[in-house]
């Protein structure tokens, strides 16, 4: 098992930073590459492809004292005999100094010289693990530091003390957090997804983190690699399942709040939200002793953890870049960013399967407990039970699954997998919200607790559970462990929750569980009676200082085929012969598109339809995804309402106006199909200009310059259109369509030949359209991308309306999951989950299996029962997506 976390991904100056989760390693070419041996040190030079500086590396063991010796490589770029801040990248558990090469060559090339190191114990060091030990791992640390001091490239404060900063994640992030309260010629640290108190990390309230214990022995090569000490105490606490007073002292003494009043410079932490190792919990408490010691700190709460999710790699990357120039450079005109960022998740991208993310940020770090708000909680003194052997567990996450996924994407997503066995758990609840609340930070509550045993340990959670009573999301996977002494006679504890940010939707409810087992835990294992009554309500933070940004529509909207010029065209049909047009109807005068029995036949036949009696009505704020296959009627129906044909029967309103060619209600309508409508010898602006007059509506309705913002074509805007790129031309279209910001954008095939940062950037575009109250239609051949872009659909096959409705209702829950597993399962096993209780069938599957569950089925006793059979559990989602049922509805005509 690898504890490691995904690296951060530092982007070179003058370049913005790859889309969140992507990027690679860079290659070396071999051309690029030459060998050559000096002093005993391995000397690499790779140039990059692109130009950029070629970066030298430089490999060697260096003496530690005591025998040991650490194996480093040694990076810079540019001009030798130039001064330069140094970096120390440190790795993270289970790992190497290979992990962060990639990192160090991005510093490298931005001005650092960087080195980097495999900490004892792991690659081709040698010695002991010693949980980063002052006189181990710390004080080889310092020892690089004072290599670093006698490189002639390396700025000096003074003699012996180079300016240097210090990164790393998880195991790398604590050992610059420690080197910093050692070493004082440390300049500034970007410490990621660690611990302040690894006794706390492992220990939570007196509870033995039994999974993640036995991970961290695993990963480390087995209890030998470690000091003799950590060796002893893993086995005495993993035997007893219980830590005790000298294992918390010892991993006391090795955190960095053993020392935190020695930590005073400028720290930039990022912790993971989805992380039952390392805790929000851990950076809070890390924040606020730095703070009271006068440090600037500022904090970030990314996506991912431990668990899995996405880590954010290349924006941490360039904050922690940006803010190694503040701090090491002395740059004052880098941007740090906020003093608090969090990121928020929601949805699935269909073209890599990660988490839609978003950002809120705010001035001041909030803490976990500002803006209390109180949720009143009902339920009766509950009697349960901890059963004989702490089995079966409850489950709440799949600790170490790390990049595999895990449960806690799920959670993040609305899809809940929490287990919870009856006769296990008492359970409190509260009404339902009558409005959306966001909960940012730790909830509190306090709980009267009685024991048949001297000691109870119980785990506490709170459920997102939906209007249905069904459903139910545990955010973040996270739950809080607590062990109660003296509880025979009954006592009061006050309960911290796990710190989230979370989102609870008008009509769910909160369920507070106390369960009396869980599968990351050390439990009792004698049997137990437990009861538990709530004594007041749950008190929840809001963070009320934290706020979402409205992200501008970014200036990438303009991938898309050309040609909003038909719009203008239908405007300037004046030749056409007109009927009359039918009169408004007042009570539809909101409603942005009605269609009525409309039909279309082919030229020249009387009997044969291109679209035959469709009827369907879209809302406001609605992103409508037409669908249908080849020949189903979807382009003659845009045609239809763009005013370009008329239609044989039925009728058309927009805003409550008939629609015919030239109709002046058109003017809000905004469109664009395929194929360009430029004149390639006239610059972006003047065809944009030229479009707009054509119109025949004032200058100052066309919002031109918001266009051209959303565009972003720059100076290009000058040039004629001649000189343009594919991609060029593209985003001129897209603002030449949103000209006059018209309430109803109308967008056929708009992810045509985009690439998947490009489909997904044009996603956020069509959300934030019609988030402002507008109204999208697009029709597209994408399912995956409609089922993640739509609110609602309109499915049509033959010229016929299929189905209508909101993407939820056509999609279904389905009855199918796919479970993802971290290696293959054998037949046997296979047909053992087929034989399963709420089971119809499964299939092996590459890599997973594809599971059918019955009328008595549920995700969650399924989950149980994959554990209990020891089935490398990934991940585990619902299979049945927009293609089932599309292809369900139209059967075989696709």
């Amino acid at each position: 098992m690898d504890l490691r976390l995904p690296r951060l991904r530092l982007p070179r100056r003058g370049r913005p930073p790859a889309r969140t989760g992507g990027g690679t390693r860079r290659r070396w070419g071999a051309a690029a590459a030459a060998l050559v041996v000096l002093a005993g040190a391995v000397t690499w030079t790779a140039a990059a492809a692109d130009g950029a500086p070629a970066v030298r590396r430089s490999d060697r063991l260096m003496p530690m004292g005591g025998g040991v010796r650490v194996d480093t490589s040694y990076f810079t770029a540019g001009p030798a005999d130039r001064r330069r801040p140094a970096v120390l990248l440190a790795h993270g558990f289970g790992g190497s100094k290979e992990d962060v090469r990639g990192e160090a060559e991005k510093l490298a090339r931005d001005g650092y010289a960087v080195l980097t190191w495999s900490a004892r114990g792991f690659g081709r060091s040698t010695g002991k693990i010693g949980l980063n030990d002052a006189r181990g791992e710390v004080a080889d640390a310092s020892r690089l530091v004072d290599w670093l001091a006698k490189r002639p490239e390396v700025r000096l404060d003074r003699s012996g003390d180079p300016r240097v900063g210090m990164a790393g994640a998880s195991y790398g992030g604590a050992v610059s957090l420690l080197t910093a309260a050692h070493d004082p010629r440390i300049d500034a640290i970007a410490p990621s997804i660690t611990y302040w108190n690894l006794a706390d990390a492992l220990f939570p309230n007196g509870v033995f983190k039994k999974v993640w214990a036995g991970l961290f022995i695993n990963s480390g090569g087995g209890c030998e690699r470690f000091e003799a000490r950590l060796c002893a105490m893993y086995d005495r606490v993993a035997e007893s399942g219980k830590p005790d007073a000298e294992a918390v002292d010892l991993l006391r003494e090795r955190s960095p709040e053993a020392v935190a009043s020695h930590i005073t410079v400028p720290t930039l932490i990022s912790q993971g939200q989805t992380d039952s190792l390392f805790p929000l919990g851990q950076a809070d408490a890390m924040q606020k002793a730095l703070r009271a010691n006068g440090a600037p700190v500022k904090v970030d709460w990314i996506a991912g953890g431990h668990d899995g999710g996405d880590s954010e790699a290349d924006r941490i990357g360039a904050r922690t870049a940006a803010w190694f120039d503040r701090y090491l450079k002395d740059d004052r005109s880098a941007d740090t960013g906020p003093a608090f960022r969090v990121t928020r998740t929601g949805g699935v991208d269909s073209t890599d399967g990660a988490a839609l993310l978003r950002g809120a940020s705010a001035d001041r770090y909030p803490g976990l407990h500002s803006g209390r708000h109180t949720v009143a909680l009902t339920g009766r003194e509950q009697t349960f039970r901890n059963p004989a052997g702490a089995s079966p567990p409850a489950i709440s996450a799949l600790p170490g699954l790390g990049d595999s996924g895990g449960l806690t994407q799920l959670s993040s997503l609305g899809v809940g997998i929490g287990i919870d066995f009856p006769g296990q758990y008492a359970g409190f609840r509260s009404a339902p919200f009558r409005q959306d609340l966001r909960i940012t930070g730790s909830p509190t509550v306090t709980v009267h607790v009685t024991s048949s045993a001297d000691d109870a340990v119980l785990f506490a959670k709170v459920y997102d559970v939906a209007p249905d009573g069904e459903r139910q999301v545990l955010p973040s996977q996270l739950v809080t462990p607590v062990r109660v002494t003296g509880a025979k006679e009954g006592k009061d504890v006050r309960l911290t929750l796990p710190a989230v940010d979370h989102e609870v939707r008008k009509g769910h409810r909160l369920r507070l569980v106390l369960a009396s087992t869980d599968l990351g835990y050390a439990s009792p294992a004698a049997p137990a009676t437990y009861t538990a009554a709530v004594g007041g309500g749950l008190t929840v933070p809001t963070a009320p200082g934290v706020r979402t940004a409205a992200a501008p529509l970014p200036s990438w909207v303009w991938w898309l085929p050309a040609a909003g010029a038909l719009a203008a065209l239908a405007l300037l049909a004046t030749g056409r012969r007109r009927t009359t047009a039918p009169a408004p109807d007042p009570a539809l005068a909101d409603v942005p598109l009605q269609i009525t029995g409309l039909s279309k036949r082919y030229a020249k036949s009387a009997d044969r339809y291109a679209v035959r009696e469709l009827s369907f009505r879209v809302e406001k704020g609605q992103v409508l995804g037409l669908l249908g296959p080849n020949g189903a009627g979807k382009t003659t129906t845009l045609r239809m309402l763009m005013g370009l044909i008329t239609p044989d029967d039925g009728e058309i309103r927009v805003f409550g106006h008939a629609v015919r060619p030239g109709a002046p209600v058109l003017s809000r309508v905004g469109a664009f199909v395929e194929g360009a409508g430029f004149l390639p010898h006239l610059s972006g602006r003047e065809n944009l200009e030229l479009y707009w007059q054509a119109t025949g509506r004032p200058a100052q309705d066309a919002h031109l310059e918001e266009a051209l913002e959303i565009a972003g074509l720059g100076d290009a805007l000058a040039r004629a259109v001649r000189t343009y790129s594919q991609g060029m031309r593209q985003r001129l279209a897209i603002a030449q369509a949103m000209l006059g910001l018209p309430d109803l954008l109308i967008l056929d095939e708009p992810t045509n030949g985009l690439d998947p940062p490009q489909i997904r950037e044009m996603r956020e575009v069509m959300i934030r359209y019609a988030a402002a109250g507008r109204t999208v239609i697009v029709s597209s051949h994408l399912l995956a991308e409609v089922e993640q872009s739509c609110t609602h659909l309109v499915v049509m096959d033959r010229g016929r309306l299929v189905q209508a409705g909101p993407v939820s209702e056509i999609t279904g829950s389905g009855d199918t999951l796919l479970v993802g597993t971290s290696e293959p399962v054998e037949a046997p096993v296979v047909e053992k989950v087929g034989a399963l209780p709420g089971v119809e069938s499964a299939l092996a599957t590459d890599g997973g299996l594809l599971v059918r569950l019955g009328a008595d089925g549920s995700p969650a006793r399924l989950v149980a029962e994959l554990v209990r059979l020891d089935v490398p559990v990934a991940s585990v989602g619902p299979h049945r997506r927009l293609e089932d049922a599309f292809l369900t509805l139209i059967g075989g005509s696709a």
